[in-house]
């Protein structure tokens, strides 16, 4: 039976997250499991979540995903080709995944696999040292490279789904995951649009939802009830406001070369992100002052997370599969994952003291992590909520 793996945020889970579920299940087999990598209590975006992981893994289960693996902050919060490596690889790690299955804008998994091979080529990567040698950011020269050498087919690289999903696809290829690729063609509103619909992005159902609008449509009911329990509860919803002060507090004590640990390209933009720490007051004026054509603004977001948290880019990939929510299925999906899978499988954070000394760093991080996002919490939480938070199981 296939078992289909997906690498998402949930954040929340909604219409457009159940849509790719049944629509997998139905090329794949009505009776397919489903396990989901999903990002912890940090985002790719370089912000927090919305709502804490274990409470996103709850509504992904309840909502027809049947386990839900955790992507730690450091693979969570970084680069598209960070974010994908460290997804593709616990999915192939489990032993029991047999499909990644990805959203795209256009639905063309032959077109998406042709710009792969392209950008693991040789020549893309001289065209692509060329377009940023002339200071174009990297989204912008790797499109730009790609065009120059596949023409149109290389524009789909402008949205931001297709971008993602040709990562998926190098992942897999670089990391020789024995997973068959399947794409969802995305449907409903465009990524980070503010249109009304049935189907809207993730982005604008956080922005209702924070400010105070009507919600509770934009998602699955199941999806909803766990919002609103966790909201009722002063554990959501989250945002980037809440934690600002803490984040310039953080910078502000920092040094200049403090910052080169996160300066990802190693190109110097360490130096001009330390001015704009000295000259701002905001986080929405540091990333304007610090923001070039160069350097766009989801870089310096997720640098100043990086910053705030301590956290530099990861080398390899995650150490373990840690267990965030599962169902039935799910738990039988763990039992043969006991004797498949190529990573130590963790329930109880506790264990960690039993897989060595990179899993207990690894973990180590994550709950530094969470205790910065439990203060940013409406009603905010302690300390160790990372060591004592259970995973999720439901019928």
């Amino acid at each position: 039976m296939p078992v289909v793996g997906i690498i998402a945020e949930y954040n929340p889970f909604h219409q457009g997250h159940a849509y790719q579920i049944d629509r997998v299940r139905r090329l794949l087999g009505a009776d397919s499991p489903v396990v989901a990598v999903m990002s912890g209590n940090f985002v790719q975006r370089g912000e927090t979540a919305l709502l804490h992981k274990h409470a996103r893994a709850e509504s992904a289960v309840r909502c027809g995903v049947d386990l839900v693996l955790e992507l730690p902050t450091a693979w969570a919060a970084a680069t598209a080709e960070v974010f994908a490596r460290g997804g593709v690889s616990l999915l192939a790690a489990t032993g029991v995944v047999t499909h990644l299955c990805f959203g795209s804008e256009c639905g063309d998994l032959a077109q998406l696999e042709r710009l792969t091979e392209c950008m693991d080529g040789q020549a893309y990567q001289a065209q692509l040292r060329g377009f940023l040698g002339e200071g174009m950011t990297f989204a912008a020269a790797r499109q730009a490279a790609a065009r120059r050498l596949l023409g149109d087919a290389a524009d789909c690289l402008s949205q931001p789904n297709n971008n993602l999903a040709v990562e998926y696809l190098r992942a897999v290829r670089a990391l020789g995951a024995d997973v068959t690729p399947v794409t969802v063609l995305r449907v409903g509103a465009a990524h980070d649009s503010d249109a009304a619909g049935p189907v809207a992005s993730a982005s604008a159902i956080r922005r209702r939802i924070l400010a105070g609008e009507t919600w509770e449509r934009l998602v699955p009911p199941d999806s909803a009830a766990v919002l609103r329990r966790e909201m009722d509860a002063g554990h959501a919803p989250v945002s980037q406001a809440a934690c600002e002060r803490m984040i310039l507090s953080r910078l502000r004590a920092m040094g200049e070369e403090d910052f080169r640990a996160y300066d990802g390209g190693n190109e110097g933009l360490y130096h001009r992100f330390y001015e704009a720490v000295r000259r701002s007051s905001t986080l929405e004026e540091l990333l304007d002052l610090a923001k070039t054509k160069r350097y766009p603004r989801a870089r310096l977001r997720r640098m100043a997370l990086a910053a705030w948290l301590g956290l530099e880019r990861p080398s390899g990939t995650p150490p373990y599969l840690r267990v965030l929510a599962a169902n039935s299925r799910g738990c039988g999906l763990l039992r043969e994952m006991k004797a498949h899978a190529a990573l130590p499988i963790l329930t109880k954070p506790g264990d960690v003291r039993h897989l060595g000394t990179g899993a207990e760093q690894c973990l180590a991080a994550e709950s530094r992590c969470t205790d910065q996002y439990t203060l940013t919490w409406p009603v905010p939480g302690p300390a160790g909520w990372e060591y004592t938070a259970s995973p999720v199981i439901l019928p």
